[in-house]
């Protein structure tokens, strides 16, 4: 099972989040945003994404 970064949100299989580096998650999440294109998207602007990947919107 997939699990969530609880410092920046970032959906990730492995121990260490590679957007912030954090080491704590959650396997508890609710939905999903796949960014693509961080810098063109309104939504990730929105969020503050300016990392691609897919992120939950809850944790």
């Amino acid at each position: 099972m997939k699990k969530a970064c609880k410092n920046c949100k970032l959906i990730v299989d492995g121990n260490v989040c590679p957007n912030c580096k954090g080491n704590k998650f959650s396997e508890n999440w609710k939905g999903k945003i796949a960014v693509i294109d961080p810098e063109h998207s309104e939504v990730a602007k929105q969020v503050g994404i300016t990392i691609k990947g897919e992120y939950a919107i809850k944790v």
